[in-house]
């Protein structure tokens, strides 16, 4: 295999396309046909299934629970529904009696509100306090008394202050209401010190008594704030009493059971309720109970829960509905204090409020502010301290109740409503839940009404036009919990937007959700979640169009590129989109650039110059150089393709033999090779530059593939030679195969020089000799397979590119056929077929030196 002169052969590629056309041949109707329709029968049955058995079927509809959106209401409201719930008082989730506990600090005290009641309710009218004396007969008593003698004689000191002389204190301004009602109580801390404890008792039953008073009407908030201080005293003193009663012989542990309670402190507290329970007039009775009601923990362990529904029943029979309604503000809050999980008794509050309140319009009422001069308006602000607070305590620690209502609630809204109201619930929702992070235990419901609103809206400008959908989208702070709700809504908007879009609120709000997608990735993220969430992104960026506001579109990628930064599947969709965008240009001008269209252009391939290097897959920018070069010279933008196209070359000692590929090592030969040829085929239309010299391209990568450290044993570097061949071949060509309108290739830069086909006939011999040397290295070892191989791939570059009319080249081809049958490595269908292509030129006028080579050519088969 001596060295041998090179000599293309001339193309005539339009006779050729023509040859090589396929025969049309006559087809059978009745034949199978690809597109006829394939039926499948299948004679089995269903796998576990039994003949006429629909019990698994009925059984799994049994089991599911109806959607209460899905019925019916008969028709009833909503509305109309709550109304009616006045004459049930239960609320739909109630909390069951269980563990005592105590409130947190997340809940507004008492304390906090009594400054603001003293100071707004008001009254500059004289006022007046009935004082009950009582007679000061004295009760003998001897040691030899009996029990039931003790507590005859506390019942008629009881009856006595009750039936007792009487004295009113008239003409009191504000301030000596007040005076008076502190001395009250520093008698009742002065008589409890002294052991009075009967004259304590008097002193607390006389100041209840003055709450069933509302003669001068716009101060009763003040007037029950101050009484029940003296309460609070009361109970205090009484429960602080029987607890030391319990220290002997130890002291009772923080959270005791009546069974830790002597007998000696439990009889003391019995004793206590009895003579509450004997005063006659319901107001005084109820108050002063329900200030001892944490007494109740001494007796039973369910006696705090039985007197609070007790109670609750008892303030029914007030008549006086603002008299009643802060008893049940007091009622709620010691239930509070004592065991606020004891929800029932305050939902039984709540509820009876409510039915109660269509008594303000009741004659009585009429009558009464009437007579002192209030309008309602007025009368009516007297409740809010009182409901104010009962709501406080019905709503504590229910974001639970309350969003599992407003979860169904929103779908219903969404579903017959407009944005209007379904902004009106999430307001609402953020409300209620915002306060003490709440939403940080209601995620999978606050999840669920984001799939609800989605499941309704579709139209995005519509959803983000909602001013409360965003600041809802914040109350997600958990990063896992946060990505998913953007995930499902990215999911949805690329389901459903039909068309691009340049809203600038939509593109806004969808640029802050997947810019919360990309910011949660970090180190430890799989890459199976950095590529869905690069799917999203970029499916976003496939829906922002400006238009042929090109220039926009440019701005919006550079504002992409770096929000995206982390995610190198965004990044190479953006550079995409910007080489798709600089061919838009030249579509759009039909070629003819402008000087500003020239410039947005190199814009477009500085774009990606800058961005392609951020890359870390080096595949990923030899591939993107080389598009991004082919755009530049589409656009008749050079010297910008011949920055790419030598950057590409440039990288080329970079590649790594082996490349991880979805976690596995695998070799980079493959992917090199792939790229060495796709950057050949565009070589063919890239000009020379003229301070270069002639194929400086071609010869750069060469060069750089001779100097590349391939693996062992390794074909590839000489197939690239093989690959080169067909390229010279074609630029030695008088007409190129293919061009690109308004740039000048090397047809016509050289005009088929000879000295230009000279250089490209000497770097052709090159290769061949290259490749000739390799053959037969590959003689001397067990490389025969591959021997076999790479003749074969060189007889036939030389069968279709290369003049066989030279005796030489046609000799060359002759020993290189028989070099690659001669182990029998040679697939012998592939052998008949090629020669059978050969016969059939043959036979063209111009191609007959072929019938001679053909005869030389013989088929061998391994022995």
């Amino acid at each position: 295999m001596a060295s041998v002169q090179w000599h293309s052969r001339a193309r005539k590629y339009e006779s050729e396309l023509h040859m090589c056309r396929l025969e049309v041949l006559a087809v059978e109707l009745s034949d199978y046909h690809p597109l006829k329709a394939i039926t499948v029968t299948d004679s089995k049955s269903r796998r576990g299934g039994r003949k006429g058995s629909t019990s698994s079927s009925s059984s799994s509809c049994s089991s599911v629970a109806p959607d209460p959106l899905s019925l019916t209401l008969d028709g009833t409201d909503p509305l109309s529904l709550f109304a009616a719930a006045s004459e049930t008082p239960t609320l739909p989730h109630s909390i069951s009696a269980g563990k005592e506990e105590e409130v947190g600090s997340d809940f507004e005290p008492w304390s906090s509100k009594r400054g603001e009641i003293l100071s707004r309710f008001t009254t500059t009218e004289k006022l007046s306090i009935n004082l009950f004396m009582g007679s000061d007969k004295s009760k003998a008593s001897s040691p030899s008394s009996a029990v039931s003698e003790k507590v005859r004689t506390r019942l008629e000191e009881l009856d006595d202050l009750e039936e007792g002389s009487q004295r009113e204190l008239l003409n009191l301004s504000q301030q000596d209401y007040v005076n008076r009602i502190e001395e009250l109580n520093q008698s009742l801390k002065e008589a409890w010190g002294s052991d009075q404890k009967v004259k304590a008792l008097k002193i607390v039953i006389q100041c209840s008594k003055l709450l069933s008073d509302t003669s001068v009407i716009q101060f009763y908030p003040s007037k029950f704030v101050l009484i029940t201080d003296i309460l609070d005293t009361f109970g205090g003193l009484v429960y602080d009493r029987i607890w030391s009663m319990c220290a002997d012989p130890h002291p009772l542990p923080e959270s005791f059971s009546a069974d830790d309670v002597n007998d000696t402190a439990k009889e003391t507290c019995l004793n206590w309720f009895f003579k509450i329970a004997s005063i006659r007039e319901l107001v005084p009775r109820l108050y002063v109970e329900a200030a001892i009601l944490k007494c109740n923990r001494f007796l039973t362990k369910s006696g705090i829960q039985e007197t609070l529904q007790r109670l609750t029943a008892m303030i029914r029979g007030i008549g006086d509905p603002l008299v009643a309604v802060y008893a049940r503000a007091y009622l709620c809050r010691v239930g509070m204090e004592v065991a606020p999980h004891l929800k029932d008794s305050l939902n039984k509050n709540f509820f009876d409020l409510l039915a109660s309140f269509r008594q303000v319009h009741g004659e009585s009422v009429q009558n009464q502010l009437v007579l002192q001069r209030v309008e309602i308006p007025i009368y009516l602000t007297l409740y809010s301290p009182a409901i104010h607070w009962i709501l406080q305590c019905v709503a504590y620690r229910a974001p639970e109740d309350y969003i599992n209502c407003a979860e169904i609630w929103v779908e219903f809204t969404c579903r017959h409503f407009t944005k209007r109201e379904v902004n009106t619930v999430l307001a609402d929702i953020i409300k209620h839940i915002t306060p003490d992070r709440a939403f940080e235990d209601a995620y999978p419901q606050l999840q669920s009404v984001i799939k609800k609103i989605l499941t309704y809206f579709h139209d995005f400008s519509v959803l983000f036009s909602m001013e409360k959908f965003l600041p809802f989208l914040d109350m997600f702070q958990k990063d896992s919990v946060r990505v998913e709700v953007c995930k499902s809504i990215m999911e949805v908007f690329i389901k459903h937007q039909q068309e691009p879009t340049r809203d600038p609120v939509i593109l806004n709000a969808l640029l802050h959700i997947c810019k919360t997608m990309h910011d949660s990735v970090n180190a430890l993220t799989l890459d199976d979640e950095k590529r869905a969430l690069s799917l999203l992104i970029n499916g976003f960026i496939r829906m922002v169009s400006f238009g042929r506001d090109f220039e926009q579109q440019l701005s919006f990628c550079v504002e992409a590129r770096a929000t995206f930064c982390n995610l190198e599947p965004v990044i190479i969709h953006l550079i995409h989109t910007v080489n798709q965008l600089a061919m838009e240009t030249r579509r759009v001008m039909k070629g003819n650039h402008s000087r500003k269209t020239a410039a947005f252009v190199r814009a477009c391939a500085a774009y990606s110059f800058i961005t392609i290097p951020s890359l870390t897959s080096i595949f990923s920018r030899l591939n993107l150089y080389l598009l991004s070069g082919q755009v530049a010279l589409a656009n008749q933008c050079l010297s910008q393709a011949d920055a790419f196209l030598k950057t590409a070359v440039s990288l080329l000692p970079e590649v790594p033999r082996t490349i991880s590929i979805e976690g596995k090592q695998r070799s980079s030969e493959s992917f090199l090779l792939d790229f060495i040829n796709n950057f050949l085929s565009t070589l063919l239309v890239v000009p020379d530059h003229p301070e270069q010299g002639v194929l400086y391209l071609v010869r750069g990568l060469l060069n750089m593939v001779q100097d590349y450290t391939w693996e062992d044993n390794s074909d590839a570097k000489i197939r690239v030679y093989i690959s080169a061949l067909p390229l010279l071949a074609a630029m030695s060509q008088e007409s190129y195969l293919y061009t690109i309108p308004k740039v000048d290739s090397n047809e016509t830069l050289y005009g088929g020089d000879p000295k230009f086909i000279a250089e490209i006939n000497k770097l052709c011999e090159t290769l061949i000799s290259q490749v000739l040397d390799h053959l037969k290295g590959l003689g001397r070892d067990e490389g025969v397979r591959r021997q076999g191989s790479l003749a074969f791939s060189l007889f036939g570059c030389l069968l279709a590119h290369g003049d066989l009319r030279n005796n030489k080249l046609n000799q060359l081809a002759v020993n290189l056929w028989n070099l690659s049958h001669k182990h029998g490595f040679c697939d012998t269908r592939t052998s008949v077929r090629t020669l059978e292509c050969i016969k059939h030129q043959a036979q063209q006028a111009d191609m007959s030196h072929l019938s001679d080579m053909t005869a030389r050519l013989s088929l061998q088969s391994r022995a």
